[in-house]
């Protein structure tokens, strides 16, 4: 089981360990976001500080209508006790967890400042 827990902006925040191609592995927050249905998205200075491949090269559709290109890397993630390789769009100011990477888990929070989060596999 993954903890978390609800920030003041009423963020459901987990800690994931990630790890780059040289073995070199950061701590990041993480905040849940379950209207991105990507892996992972992870701030483009710290892939760039990782040395994460590229993968690819993609066009997205945002929230707001607009489109956006991203760069999509590969990236080792510590997820539920297990190390999984999944793709990270290089976007944003903080780390966000799409719906794919939550894909056969249970999500549950408590929506209020310091409430539970929790994900585990689904059985």
């Amino acid at each position: 089981m993954i903890e978390g827990r609800v920030n003041a902006a009423l963020d459901a925040v987990v800690r994931l360990s990630i790890r780059g191609p040289s073995g070199e592995t950061r701590e990041v927050e993480a905040v849940i976001d379950t209207g991105y249905n990507g892996f992972l998205t992870l701030p483009p200075a710290l892939v760039m500080e990782l040395g994460l491949p590229l993968f690819d090269r993609v066009w997205a559709f945002l929230a707001d209508g607009s489109e956006a290109r991203f760069n999509v890397h590969t990236v080792f993630v510590e997820w539920d006790g297990r190390r999984r390789y999944v793709k990270a769009d290089a976007t944003g100011k903080k780390a966000l967890i799409g719906m794919e990477l939550l894909h056969r888990h249970s999500l549950y929070v408590e929506v209020a400042e310091g409430g539970r989060v929790a994900i585990q596999p689904q059985e």
